[in-house]
Order: structure tokens, then sequence, then C-alpha cells
């Protein structure tokens, strides 16, 4: 049984993602996200400016006069939502965890998909795939996508994001939009992402938090690495050390982004415990003009 108040936060988001997909993000998603290509829909007697290439000469010469194809765009599209999980996602120091950003972005563009017509799937792992949720139309699938994410409680804590990226090259059967959700403190998983991207069109978005980025002043504080339990005291009161966590945090910045670029990913940028709508309406608006 799920518990009311996860019903309760489902039904928020809902209300949320439905206004802002009306209001913003209905036709930003269609335009940026195409069908598959074009598929055969009917003929039509030829009129004066048609292209002489779309005669159909098997059903023109049947009926001794010129017929045309028409072709409609194959709209329906699989996206499919893999969605890390790790101990890290159960973190934030705003009023929202980086799990709780992710469920809200799921539905945000989950219903986006669902306005056009789309099926759409979720991926959960950790260092594995625990949970897989096949592709599906429908207002109520959505609903129990960010309800898996919201109730989901996951087996293990640790991060890899190759064991998701392998998994989904090896089961896709159809070429996908892929969100793939996670804070990305990960390694080793450049080469699985390069090539699921060779065949699907893999969106990163990247959650981060502030506290992830640069320590606050408190004096000696205790850490807990929330994946592997390992628990240290640092002393924040020291420039020298506030000034090395946050270059080291600039550095995995760099590589991110570099690593992302040189494989063609885009990646969004999405900080928890700010609006996620900015990010990802720039991102819509910078990829409508690639096409």
């Amino acid at each position: 049984m799920i518990p009311k108040e996860i019903l309760k936060k489902v039904r928020r988001i809902e209300i949320r993602t439905t206004r802002l997909v009306n209001d913003l993000f209905g036709g930003e998603y269609e335009s940026v996200f195409k069908g598959q290509g074009i598929e055969f829909a009917d003929v039509r007697e030829y009129v004066a400016g048609d292209d002489i290439r779309t005669i159909d000469w098997n059903v023109t010469a049947r009926s001794q006069h010129p017929f045309v194809k028409k072709f409609v765009e194959e709209r329906e599209l699989n996206v499919i939502f893999a969605v890390d999980m790790s101990g890290s996602q159960f973190f934030g120091s705003g009023e929202r965890l980086k799990s709780e950003v992710a469920a809200e972005i799921t539905a945000l563009l989950a219903f986006s998909a669902v306005k056009n017509n789309d099926k759409t799937g979720l991926l959960i792992s950790t260092d594995e795939v625990e949970k897989y949720v096949p592709v599906k139309k429908g207002r109520m699938h959505v609903l129990r996508v960010v309800r898996e994410i919201l109730y989901y409680k996951p087996r293990r804590k640790k991060t890899r994001l190759a064991s998701a990226l392998e998994y989904l090259h090896r089961f896709l059967t159809r070429t996908s939009v892929i969100f793939l959700i996670s804070d990305f403190l990960d390694d080793g998983f450049e080469k699985s992402l390069k090539v699921l991207s060779r065949r699907h069109d893999v969106i990163a978005i990247h959650l981060k938090d502030r506290r992830e980025n640069q320590f606050p002043n408190v004096g000696l504080a205790e850490f807990e690495d929330p994946e592997t339990g390992e628990v240290r005291f640092i002393d924040t009161s020291s420039a020298k050390v506030r000034e090395f966590f946050s270059a080291q945090s600039a550095q995995r910045e760099i590589k991110s982004d570099r690593l992302f670029k040189s494989l063609g990913v885009d990646r969004v940028v999405i900080s928890a415990e700010g609006s996620y709508v900015e990010p990802l309406m720039k991102f819509f608006k910078i990829r409508e003009k690639r096409l």
C-alpha cells in the first residue's frame, strides 16, 4: 500500500507539471523531438505543383488519372527515463532531495510526451539495474512512473551508471529518446554512453546541489558519504580546505562538460534548490535552433 503522503505528493506534481506542459512545454517538446521518419498514408489525385516523384504509378495506371502518394510523420516515440537512485540522490540542502527533483522533471517531460501521443518508460538504477517499467501510453502510466521514483526504496546505495547504459543498449530494440537523470558522481561510464548515444537520442539531466560544490563555514563538522557510509570530520573553518573542495568540484564540472560535448550528448544542468523550468526551456530553445 502506497502511503497517502506519497499519493498527495504525486497529485501535487501532476497539477504543477500539467499546467507547465499546457502553458510552456507542450509545443516546445513536439518541435524538438520529432518522429522516426515518414510513413505512407494514402493516395490522392495529382494537382498542379505536386512533386512528380510522389506519383503512384500503379494507381495511376489502373485509374488512367495521375495519383500521388500522401505521407505523414511517424510521430510516436519511445521516451525512457533512466533515473539514478543511488545514495547521493537522497541528499538535498534545500527543501527538496535530488530524487524529488528527478521525479518532478520526469513528470514534466513525461506529460509532454503523453500530450504528443508518445510512450514513456522508466529505468531505476544504482550500481545495478533495480527496476524497469516498459514503455506505455497514457496519463495513468505517467503517474505510475512518478510514484515509482518517489516511493521506490533502492536495495543498494552505490553508483554505476554503466550498468543502466549497458542494459538499455541491450534491450531497447527501437530507437528511443533517453533522459539520463543523475548527479553523475561516477566514473567509468564513458564508453557505455558513447555506444548508447550512437543509436539513441540521449539527453543528460545533471542534478546538482550547491553543498556538493562548496562547504559552509561551520567549524569542525561530521560528513557521511551516502553511498559508502564512510564518516569524516572536516574543519570547514579552514579557508584552504574550502578552496580545495571548491577546486575539486570545478574540475569535476570541467570533466563532465568536456565528456558530453565530445560525445555530442546534450546536457542540462539543474540545481536541486532552484527552478528546473528555466534550464529546460533554455535547452529546448537551443536545440530547436539546431534543427
